[in-house]
């Protein structure tokens, strides 16, 4: 095989500079490998040689008290290269590296790896911050994937099928006109279609011919709408753009444009609303609308623009950390709106009270898909007013609840909902509550641990949330053994690395050939990083920040968490990029991706991505002894 050919398939090596991939090919040479024999251990002393894999399989084999684990195999493919750490720190090996079928590598000389960053800024990069390099690259992919679809989403050329309501107002032309204007009332529209028993548009009334037709007209209120629709209206065939829209408006003076199947019949509506929206849509557009979002169908056309928003910085590259704080952010101020909606129509004046919210919410770390994790604390002193005053919360909470499903965040199916009296509590309540999981860590209890622990407070008397936290810490520093079931509770979930392939895809029996990058990959990170911050007492819920805050705890330089991170970073990444794509088609968003769908670089970031889990749990294990 022609070296350079090879090299130039393979990341960082297909970004080196010309200078340096000539020195490399001039350099390395080609050695072959039985199976089963051991290329490099730590028994051989400070690792002199660099091996990039060029056929066949290599396993790497950790070794000391880890290895009785029986998760300390990896399996290395084409592409792919060891020992990085060991050949730049000039130190032996830490794993065994032993051929698992008849392998050829190219072999450079530890002092040709040393010049070689010294030439190479892209090779140097790729030695001292390997996922990191890796992830950078993965990001320019699907910046230039996500910008195509972005690009088509965002202009005039989107197709009529995804532009406007899908569920347009019709009624039938002999409905009286008072019973019309009480349906656009209620449903808070423009317009109104006017149909034949076919579904076919006859006509349409918009609030535009109120004024002359009605109001001044002194219209008889029980005359049928056909006598004062507009007839012939406007329509285009689903198959037209948004362009078409735009042009028949202009050309006619007209606000709205009716949406019609192959069979004529009425399938939608697009109003000038509909076509300014498909434009850039901005921060500060969001959160005007939104706090001054007069009712709950504000809000949802709101919830509507924050996922556009979102999915336009992922076609700008923004990284997962910023866009699910970002997600976050808004949909808290999406929250709070509704809160104090609902508030005009619930009197608590006087309750000290605070809404808070759990488990990814809790944490800063919504994806696109997301259901509702929140409760209420309050302060009640007299025990005879407290179910009185429950009520009164619970109430409200029903509300709110039903208000945010309306919104896109589903009922949580699970009922860990303010609305449901198990979270609901005063703070007394709350504090026994967490007292009692921690002194006795049954299954159900670091289940529950593992969701309220990472609380947030969304709105009201924040401070109740304080004083709650400072509980909690102060528990779980004096309880070790629950600190320990938890790691124990963690340990349960292996990151799905394969011992002789590269990814182990049959642990969801209804997806074969999948993997779940919440359960199997994200949860990982986020147990690791909870444990570590009750231990250290950090206040923080946010994974990353829990890992940062938590560093020293765990003895690990600045330069291994930075690469937790990334791995978290690009698990995230992978989340958001599947639910993106499963809304656009219209499904729900999952968390489901399939490893032999992903390109080689993906792939590769996604296995690297998993060993540094397996990192983050070796830790707990170590810490805890346990597993």
């Amino acid at each position: 095989m022609n070296t350079r050919r090879f090299l130039e398939r393979h990341p960082p090596f297909q970004r080196m500079e010309p200078g340096a991939l000539d020195y490399l090919c001039g350099q390395a040479e080609l050695a072959f490998f039985p199976r089963g024999a051991e290329i490099v251990g730590p028994g051989d002393g400070v690792a002199r040689e660099f091996f990039i894999i060029e056929q066949g399989q290599v396993q790497s084999l950790q070794v000391g008290d880890v290895a009785v684990t029986g998760h300390a195999v990896l399996s290395l493919g084409v592409g792919e290269c060891f020992p990085i750490g060991a050949v730049t720190a000039q130190r032996p090996s830490t794993n065994r590296y032993v051929a698992a079928s008849d392998v050829s590598c190219l072999v450079l000389a530890a002092e040709g790896v040393l010049r070689l960053m010294e030439m190479s800024p892209e090779f140097n990069a790729f030695c001292t911050r390997y996922i990191a390099t890796l992830l950078n690259q993965s990001r320019q992919q699907l910046q230039l994937l996500f910008s195509q679809r972005a690009s088509d989403q965002q202009t005039l050329n989107s197709p009529l099928v995804q532009v406007g309501s899908r569920n347009p107002l019709a009624v039938p032309r002999d409905t009286p006109l008072r019973q019309a204007l009480e349906t656009m009332s209620q449903a808070r529209v423009g317009s109104v279609a006017v149909v034949d028993g076919q579904g076919r548009p006859q006509g349409i009334l918009t609030q535009a011919d109120l004024l002359d037709r009605v109001v001044l007209a002194g219209a008889d209120l029980g005359q049928p709408v056909d006598r004062v629709m507009t007839p012939d209206p406007c329509c285009l065939h689903e198959h037209g753009c948004a362009y078409d829209a735009m042009l028949l408006m202009a050309s006619r003076g007209i606000r709205h444009v009716l949406v019609v199947d192959e069979e004529g019949k009425l399938s939608g509506v697009v109003s000038e609303r509909d076509l300014f929206a498909l434009q850039r849509i901005g921060l500060t557009q969001i959160r005007q609308a939104i706090e001054h979002a007069p009712d709950v169908a504000g809000l949802q056309q709101a919830a509507r623009d924050i996922r556009q928003l979102a999915f336009n910085m992922l076609a700008q590259g923004v990284g997962a950390e910023q866009l699910t704080q970002f997600i976050s952010t808004l949909n808290d101020a999406l929250t709070r709106r509704i809160l104090e909606q609902n508030l005009v129509h619930h009197d608590l004046y006087g309750i000290e009270w605070c809404w808070l919210a759990f488990g990814s919410e809790g944490r800063d770390e919504q994806t696109f898909s997301t259901d509702q994790d929140n409760g209420i604390i309050f302060v009640c002193d007299d025990f005879s007013d407290r179910e009185m005053l429950k009520m009164r919360l619970l109430d409200f909470a029903r509300a709110v609840n039903e208000d945010l499903d309306r919104c896109g965040f589903p009922l949580c199916k699970g009922n860990i909902m303010a609305s449901n009296p198990q979270w609901c509590l005063t703070l007394e309540e709350w504090q026994e509550l967490f007292g009692e999981w921690i002194r006795r860590p049954q299954p159900e209890a670091l289940l529950n641990a593992s969701i309220f622990f990472d609380f947030r407070a969304l709105y009201g008397q924040t401070h109740l949330a304080d004083r709650l936290r400072r509980t909690l810490l102060n528990h779980t520093a004096e309880n070790p053994i629950f600190l320990r079931a938890m790691a124990v509770n963690a340990l349960a979930v292996a990151p799905p690395l394969g011992k002789i392939r590269d990814f182990v895809t049959d642990l969801e029996p209804e997806h074969p050939g999948a993997i779940d990058l919440k359960k199997y990959g994200a949860r990982l990170f986020v147990d690791g990083a909870r444990i570590h911050a009750l231990a250290a007492g950090v206040y923080h819920t946010n994974t990353l920040q829990r890992l940062r805050q938590a560093a020293t705890r765990l003895s690990l330089n600045a330069e291994e968490i930075d690469a937790i991170i990334e791995a978290f970073n690009f698990i995230q990444l992978l989340r958001l990029r599947q639910q993106q794509f499963d809304g656009v088609a219209g499904e729900q968003g999952h968390n489901l991706v399939y490893p032999e769908r992903l390109n080689e670089l993906d792939r590769r970031i996604l296995k690297e991505a998993f060993r540094h889990a397996r990192k983050l749990q070796q830790k707990l294990r170590l810490d805890y002894q346990a597993g």
